[in-house]
């Protein structure tokens, strides 16, 4: 999967996500490059969900 491939698919799962929790905004889920771990951080607050949570439900998207 090249880069323009994932961000296509990020921008749906962040639609996703955003229809799923309604607390989230743009900035939330705002993704780049290298700071994946800081974004899911970021997410775990928000939501109080663990890591293994939140990514159990983007995959599922």
């Amino acid at each position: 999967m090249n880069k323009t491939e994932l961000k296509g698919n990020w921008n749906e799962q962040k639609g996703k996500l955003k229809q799923k929790f309604a607390t989230l905004t743009d900035n939330d889920l705002m993704y780049e490059e290298g700071k994946r771990e800081e974004m899911l951080g970021k997410l775990q607050v928000k939501l109080g969900k663990t890591k293994e949570e939140l990514l159990d439900i983007i995959s599922a998207l």
